[in-house]
């Protein structure tokens, strides 16, 4: 008893004098070697020994309980010294961490993976129409994860377009579509950058801002603005995705007379007469026609950027929504095609 007072003395008066632990330790271990050999060295009933416990074994029992202990501490210790801290993630690849988990389902796709994941964010796209098709197509595209998306229109958000129109909201009802898109795509995927531009396509502004993309999806109403987009794209070298819906059918097809294909005016070479197509407008549409065809806009978007599977230059898809139909036909370039054409070449 009185040597473990002893220890706890020389101890507590260690550390009131700032002794660093190691050297208190070994003082401690001196103070167990002197009370071993006290027991081995003098004779039973020795003052010393009945001061120092009486028994070496006892003594023994303590140093080999306190070598564990002081061995699994040293353990601890080199285990903590020989581990690298953990440096924080960093943002400098292609991709933060929140866009991978994001992507996650694209890049686990052999046709995509993460070339083909880099490629969709490098990519710049221009839809012409906030409407029927592009809502759809701009919410896909912005899924996706394409870098850039253009979006031209000149209209506000009416209460009609709400029973097709799937980007726009009724609390944005006389809101410029564009930027009711535009709304929709930020808050659908932050990773991206939205251009909006609230105006309708016109021929003196066309040829600069195609020249600015590398595809651009067509889903306008008119013919007019139709023709003016395939003019442009043909001219520029830049692909075009037209689609068109009237009540329960539509049709898609990619147009890339730069590659080999047809042009839009190769396969529709006259604009029918006033009255032969209706507008959704004049002769109404099933809501979810416009979200079949869109998204398939999307998907050829995404195709064509990735280089996954077959797209549809050089054919034409026909939907037939009432009869659950759907039909691929063959197009082809016209030699005499007036924008296309042998005696047009295009870039």
């Amino acid at each position: 008893m009185g040597v473990v007072l002893l220890a706890a003395g020389f101890w507590a008066l260690g550390w009131v004098m700032g002794v660093p632990v190691a050297r208190r330790l070994w003082g401690l271990l001196g103070l167990w070697l002197a009370a071993i050999a006290v027991h081995l060295t003098l004779p039973e009933g020795h003052g010393l020994r009945v001061l120092a416990g009486g028994d070496a074994q006892v003594w023994a029992v303590v140093g080999g309980l306190a070598a564990l202990g002081a061995g699994y501490v040293l353990g601890l210790r080199r285990l903590r010294a020989r581990v690298k801290p953990v440096d924080p993630p960093t943002e400098s690849g292609p991709f933060r961490a929140a866009e991978l988990d994001r992507y996650a389902r694209h890049i686990l796709l052999r046709e995509i993976g993460g070339p083909g994941q880099q490629r969709l964010k490098a990519a710049r796209v221009l839809v012409v129409g906030a409407g029927g098709l592009g809502s759809p197509a701009l919410l896909y595209l912005a899924a996706a994860g394409v870098g850039t998306i253009g979006v031209i229109d000149d209209d506000t958000v009416e209460g009609s377009n709400l029973q097709r129109q799937i980007i726009h909201t009724d609390a944005r009802i006389g809101l410029p579509k564009v930027q009711s898109a535009e709304i929709a795509m930020r808050a659908l995927n932050p990773f991206i950058e939205v251009r909006p531009y609230q105006r309708r396509l016109d021929a003196e502004t066309a040829e600069a801002l195609v020249a600015d993309y590398d595809l651009v999806l067509d889903g306008t109403d008119n013919f007019d603005t139709r023709y003016l987009v395939n003019r442009v794209c043909a001219r520029a070298g830049v692909p075009l995705i037209s689609a068109a819906i009237t009540q329960w059918e539509g049709q898609i097809s990619l147009y890339d007379p730069a590659h080999g294909g047809p042009c839009y005016e190769c396969v529709f070479p006259e604009r029918p007469l006033p009255g032969m197509v209706p507008t959704c407008a004049e002769a109404g549409v099933a809501a979810p026609l416009p979200g079949i065809i869109g998204a398939m806009m999307a998907m050829e978007a995404v195709k064509h950027i990735t280089g996954a599977g077959e797209g549809l230059r050089g054919r034409l898809l026909i939907h037939d929504a009432l009869y659950g139909e759907t039909r691929v036909i063959g197009a082809k370039k016209r030699p005499d095609c007036p924008i296309c054409g042998s005696a047009h070449p295009v870039a």
